[in-house]
């Protein structure tokens, strides 16, 4: 049984092969984490997800954005003084969100 330090915490050692240390390596960047974090979370039972690709991140971004047009159009509508146009502009948007949001959750 190990001894704890000062503050309480245990100290683990463990010897990896050079695969299995690539693999921890690489799993913990693509996390976003250190490997001590991964390996506490794994520990802890935490769920521990990817970050999202930069891909992704441009897809919220356009979904985001086109949103904010959509709550613009909106607003417009409701207050009596769009057009027509507006309010088909506005049924093309949302379209292109659903669309964005079904390119999102195929990957």
């Amino acid at each position: 049984m190990s001894r704890a330090d000062k503050r309480g915490r245990h100290h683990v050692h463990i010897e990896l092969t050079p695969a299995q240390y690539q693999r921890l390596v690489a799993q913990a960047k693509q996390c976003g984490l250190s490997r001590r974090a991964y390996l506490v979370r794994l520990i802890e039972g935490t769920p521990v997800r990817a970050r999202p690709s930069q891909e992704i991140k441009e897809l919220r971004t356009e979904i985001h954005h086109i949103g904010n047009n959509i709550n613009q159009i909106a607003r417009s509508v409701n207050a009596g003084i769009a057009r027509a146009e507006d309010a088909k502009r506005g049924l093309f948007l949302l379209d292109q969100v659903y669309e964005l949001m079904y390119q999102i959750a195929k990957k």
